[in-house]
């Protein structure tokens, strides 16, 4: 019984949430408006109402989507995604294949352009081919791996550079040992000198 209570709390509760409006949004009917909401990929809503109709996300700094937001609305029929920094590399992947299936009922897919990288600017994500994507991706892991490959040469120099100056520093305080031992051995030599004179005089005196 108890597991039932909890389960039917998880299900009523849980479809409360998936019918809730989003922060920042506004919500009135089915239209969910989010635009102009400086909203970013990491900043923007995590899920939307089931039931929404119309969905805007228009004139934000989206740049990416999470793979799978949009698969639950299947009452949309309008949605607007222009004007958002489309970030055109191996995140785009699930952004155009929804383009793709919902364009010509949706045409969702208007005003939905790459503004990065450079070789992709202006083009209209819908419309990339696999090839193109794929080739930002590569062009992307290339950055990446000579971003770590510096990142790696700055931390082997940086450890390097350590070494270095903790060998100085113990031969310097070889040295300093040294130095230090020797002037204790010719300061004890020194106070040992008039004693010896002394004993030596006492006993040539006693004779």
């Amino acid at each position: 019984m108890a597991r039932f209570l909890l389960l039917y709390s998880l299900l009523l509760f849980g479809g409360q949430r998936s019918s809730a409006c989003p922060e920042p949004c506004s919500c009135r009917g089915g239209r969910v408006d989010c635009s102009s909401r400086s909203l970013t990929s990491s900043s923007m809503p995590t899920s939307f109402p089931a039931g929404a109709t119309e969905l805007l996300l228009h004139d934000n700094l989206i740049t990416t989507l999470p793979n799978g937001l949009l698969d639950g609305l299947s009452s949309l029929h309008s949605v607007s995604l222009q004007g958002n920094p489309w970030l055109c590399d191996c995140g785009v992947l699930y952004l155009r294949a929804w383009l793709r299936r919902h364009s010509a009922d949706l045409m969702a897919h208007v005003g939905v352009n790459c503004s990065s990288p450079p070789s992709l600017k202006g083009r209209l994500v819908a419309y990339l081919t696999e090839e193109e994507v794929l080739d930002s991706c590569q062009y992307w892991y290339c950055n990446l791996a000579f971003a770590s490959f510096i990142c790696l040469f700055v931390f082997v120099a940086a450890q390097a550079a350590l070494l270095v100056a903790l060998i100085i520093f113990l031969k310097r305080f070889e040295r300093l040992s040294k130095e230090a031992r020797r002037t204790t051995e010719e300061i004890l030599a020194v106070g040992e000198s008039p004693r010896e004179n002394e004993y030596e005089h006492l006993k040539d005196s006693s004779i």
